[in-house]
């Protein structure tokens, strides 16, 4: 449909070079086209080229301007298909897609065949995944461009998407018939093979599946990809010889692959675990060199028979000197048989090695060849990482120093060593044996991350900022730099470093930026929509779009987004004081002495202020320029994205409705990592704390569906039945929810009352001081008199059947007082008998004794130094005589 407002040739021309400007980035020449135009008195307000200078102004960065000429364009011409395109596309640049969803709605309505918006529109869809829409989108451009691929693809691939495959297959097979020749390694060709075949297998037709990749097997490019799901439909459909075959050939493709031996099991229908063992001897004897088939039987063996093929494995990996030789094996420490078993051989190779040089007596007794020195050594790590991970500190310990003593110069070791002590609950001490580690080899970036993680856990951030900063950029500070590069792992540790630390506003900035990092990831699947359908790699593209629906399930955004929401909760319990308010002093009932200490105090902490503020303007600087210099990039990489606000710690502390703030986190958990409870007892603790209680109950139902035996379940169903009676106490609630919070109610506790429940948890979980805890919990929760009951139940257990992270967790309670009340006593009783028990722990050393330490260390430090000096001076002047008498001989 022409324009409702034409312009004459001469100004059409300059119209129609404008948009060949845009199209090749030309912005500046675009505006002197677009002023030429309305220069012009009759054309001053012509919509689409007021639309179009927009469009180029926004190109430049100039967004305000740009929307103001798009917006003034639209409204002197509605009905131009022109101006509603150019708002779309400018409302698309700042990713509002909703929004410019509807602007390509209404220019179709003036021209309704028109391919560009109708393009424009499919990808938005598909980015919404308006999945119907995008189907209908799809089908009117192959109505209006049969002849073109991407048509019948993606239309093929609208069906496939809405799970409708027999259409999406009967489409393709239309177009492959419509393929009059196909050239010989058409890769194109291949994989839209290939898609075919995946849409029969996801419609469990699989007899035509195979049929299909037998038929078109000759034209397929990936060989590989036909030869492992030909070999899967011959298990899934019983014909299990061919099976055989096939991964017979695959495992001499590639014997280091797991899935092939599991295949080729499950085709010899072996499920004995003598039988299996038999299996990988043969592919043991076959593949001498390969790691699969010595450590695979190690999962089905039992009794001697796994003896024999640890023994084997284990001896195998010691004298070649592996280090993550027990992380190979730590599953089978699930299985308390199998790690008493393998703790045995450990030991016996380290008796033999240290008597004689051999892993066993019968060795020695045989004449066999001395084991190599450096046996000893990867035998005594073996055995440090299995006490470790068995919770045994001392003989950890004990068996890492003797390695230690043995090779001190193994990095390694020193890893390992820092490791205990971080599971012993120690991070101080085990960051210290990691930088030890660090400074033995600096070019090492594993050792280099590995260190900067130990240093977050102990809560030196700065510290581990400088360590990362030997590998970022120069000129850029390491923390942005790692913002840049998406570093989650390192934001992630350093948003819990800062909740510890209780520097709540950092905390929450580094959890937003982990949430950017996902939105970027989630934005960035937009340029994969049209070069995939173009490139035709339509099983990945499918495996992208998958992908990107549950990307928030990533371990990384798990733990930011429940970071975020327990600061947003402790925010909300205890909000932080206003800056006019924090040091409110009656000055004039202070006498005088004292006011002249605060008078000192307050001069001396102005003066840190200023300081600190003048160092802060330096670092915002730097940061504004480096912001600067990152926008200007971005502008010319791509000029359409939006820029995003600057992340200030002081404002994210001091939100408004930080219970808000903690449902955006919480809502992406809901939908994509709900099979983890922790999602659902945080949900009820913020409902709990809006007092939402259907959705409060919602939380709890759902937490029961993953773990009903969990404890904090039972804490969640007292703290709501005690809200829902306080509720009902203050106004009858309507009736519909009452009716639905009466069936509930008698689904959780029957006929009990709370005290009942409660009283019953305790008793029956009597065994385990989580359930304890929570009992505890409920009983003062219910009944503030029973505080000390309360407290003597969780205290009186005994220690001995407890694991450091409970005790830690029990303590942490009654320190902070947030669930029992103040209790100082009772806590410094409580650290005072965990530190018996668990000696290496930081947490429950008292303030002198780490002061004690700390300044042991830095004298041990001092007198190192100065012994170096010493043998420096010893050195040097011990040099002096032999270059005088060179010197002499010289002279001579």
């Amino acid at each position: 449909m022409p324009s409702s407002d034409p312009l004459p040739p001469k100004e059409g021309a300059l119209f129609r070079k404008l948009l060949k400007c845009y199209e090749l980035k030309q912005y500046k020449n675009g505006l002197k086209l677009a002023k030429q135009i309305l220069s012009n008195p009759k054309y001053t307000e012509h919509g689409e080229t007021l639309a179009m200078k927009g469009l180029t102004l926004n190109g430049l960065g100039r967004r305000e301007e740009a929307y103001k000429y798009v917006r003034l364009g639209l409204r002197n011409d509605l009905r131009s298909h022109v101006c509603w395109h150019v708002y779309g596309l400018l409302q698309r640049s700042d990713k509002k897609y909703d929004e410019a969803i509807k602007c390509y709605r209404n220019a179709l309505k003036w021209e309704k065949d028109n391919l560009q918006i109708l393009k424009d529109l499919s990808l938005l869809q598909i980015q919404m995944r308006d999945l119907d829409g995008y189907k209908e989108t799809r089908h009117h451009l192959f109505t209006l461009r049969p002849s073109q691929h991407a048509s019948w693809i993606g239309f093929a691939m609208s069906y496939h998407l809405l799970r409708d495959y027999e259409m999406a297959n009967s489409i393709l097979d239309t177009f492959s018939q419509s393929q009059t020749s196909v050239e010989p390694h058409d890769y194109r060709h291949s994989e839209l093979l290939l898609y075919q075949n995946q849409i029969l297998i996801e419609s469990d037709r699989l007899q035509q599946a195979l049929e299909h990749l037998i038929k078109y097997e000759a034209q397929i490019v990936d060989k590989l990809a036909v030869r492992e799901t030909m070999g899967d439909l011959y298990i899934k459909l019983q014909q299990h010889e061919k099976a055989v075959l096939i991964f017979e050939s695959l495992i001499r493709r590639n014997p280091e692959n797991v899935l092939y031996y599991e295949q080729y099991l499950a085709a010899l229908q072996v499920t004995e675990s003598s039988a299996v063992v038999a299996v990988y001897r043969e592919f043991q004897k076959q593949y001498p060199r390969a790691l699969c088939p010595q450590r695979l039987p190690l999962n089905v063996a039992l009794g001697d028979e796994f003896r024999e093929v640890t023994n084997e494995y284990l001896r195998r990996g010691v004298r070649k000197g592996i280090p993550p030789l027990f992380v190979n094996v730590r599953t089978l420490h699930q299985d308390p048989s199998k790690a008493a078993i393998i703790e045995k051989l450990a030991l016996e190779y380290f008796e033999n090695l240290t008597r004689s040089g051999h892993f066993s007596r019968e060795d020695a007794d045989a004449g066999l060849p001395v084991e190599p020195a450096s046996a000893l050594v990867w035998t005594a790590l073996f055995l440090a990482h299995h006490y470790d991970y068995m919770r045994d500190t001392d003989r950890a310990l004990e068996y890492i120093n003797v390695a230690i003593d043995h090779t001190p110069t193994l990095i390694d070791l020193l890893i390992t060593k820092g490791r205990i002590f971080k599971h012993a609950g120690d991070p101080v001490e085990a960051y210290v044996w990691l930088e030890e580690a660090q400074s033995m080899d600096t070019a090492d970036r594993y050792i280099n991350s590995k260190c900067s993680k130990y240093m977050l856990r102990a809560d030196m951030v700065s510290e581990a900022e400088e360590i990362c900063a030997k590998f970022t950029r120069e000129g850029v500070s390491a923390m942005d730099n790692l913002n840049e590069m998406q570093c989650m792992w390192f934001q992630t540790e350093c948003a819990l470093a800062y909740q510890r630390m209780g520097r709540l506003g950092e905390s929450l900035k580094k959890c937003h930026e982990v949430e950017r990092h996902f939105a970027e990831i989630v934005e960035d699947q937009f340029d994969f929509h049209t070069y995939c359908m173009r490139r035709m790699t339509l099983r990945a593209y499918v495996g992208l779009l998958r992908l990107e629906d549950v990307l928030r399930q990533h371990p990384f955004y798990f733990k930011a987004a429940k970071c975020a929401i327990e600061v947003y909760i402790r925010l909300y319990d205890k909000p932080l004081k206003s800056e006019t308010t924090i040091e409110e002093i009656d000055i004039e009932n202070l006498p005088p002495s004292e006011l002249k200490k605060l008078r000192s105090k307050q001069r001396k902490a102005k003066k840190k202020a200023e300081l600190e503020s003048a160092q802060a303007a330096q670092a915002q600087v730097k940061r504004e320029q480096h912001q600067k210099s990152k926008q200007q990039a971005n502008q010319e990489t791509d000029p359409d994205a939006p820029q995003l606000d600057e992340l200030v710690a002081e404002k994210l502390e001091r939100t408004d409705d930080p219970l808000e703030k903690a449902i955006d986190f919480l809502k992406p958990l809901q939908q994509l990592a709900k099979e983890r409870i922790e999602t659902h007892l945080l949900a009820f603790e913020v409902y709990y704390r809006k007092n939402k209680l259907l959705l409060m109950l919602q939380s709890i139902q759902r937490a029961r569906a993953v773990n009903p035996a969990h404890p904090e379940v039972h804490s969640c169903v007292v703290r709501f039945m005690k809200s829902l009676a306080a509720t009902v106490k203050q106004q009858p609630l309507n009736e519909h929810v009452q009716q639905v919070l009466d069936k509930a109610t008698k689904e959780l506790i029957g006929s009990k009352t709370p005290q009942q429940l409660n009283d019953e948890f305790i008793a029956k979980h009597n065994a385990s001081i989580l359930h304890l805890y929570e009992g505890a919990r409920g009983l003062y929760e219910l009944d503030h008199s029973k505080r000390a009951a309360a407290i003597k139940l969780v205290t009186s257990f005994n220690l001995s059947k407890i694991r450091l992270e409970e005790a830690i967790k029990v303590y942490t309670a009654l320190r902070d007082g947030d669930v029992f009340g103040e209790c100082e006593a009772e806590a410094n009783a409580y650290q005072q008998a965990c530190h018996e028990r668990f000696q290496y722990a930081r947490v429950f050393r008292n303030v002198e004794e780490l002061e004690a330490q700390l300044q042991e260390k830095e004298a041990a430090k001092l007198r190192a130094e100065e012994e170096q000096q010493q043998f420096n001076h010893v050195d040097s002047s011990s040099s002096e005589p032999v270059s005088n008498s060179a010197a002499t001989v010289a002279a001579s």
